[in-house]
């Protein structure tokens, strides 16, 4: 018993860890994409370019769901505010469930 419960803790904490990096890859793809609007790109960096590519590949496809649904408020877009609420949402559900 005591190996199994061991074993959904650390699944558990896997798990959790998950959602907590693609958090921080959304948080992380939506600063650099305010930073990069401004003008503070390098222009033709590979590298930068690189890096916003990657992000944009991971974050967009879950951010595209809402932004079906919420519109710009002028400038602003709401969209990674609700996916990382609904993201946290989920990971709690979701860690909670498989812990126990």
């Amino acid at each position: 018993m005591t190996v199994l419960a061991t074993t959904r803790t650390d699944i558990a904490g896997y798990v959790d860890a998950i959602f907590l990096v693609y958090s921080l890859l959304i948080v992380v793809y939506v600063l650099l994409s305010m930073i990069f609007s401004l003008g503070a790109r390098v222009p033709y960096s590979r590298f930068t370019d690189a890096i916003l590519t990657f992000l944009r590949d991971v974050s967009e496809p879950f951010l595209g769901i809402f932004r079906r649904f919420i519109p710009l408020i002028g400038p602003l877009d709401l969209s990674p505010l609700v996916g990382l609420i609904v993201l946290n949402i989920v990971r709690v559900i979701v860690v909670n469930a498989i812990h126990g």
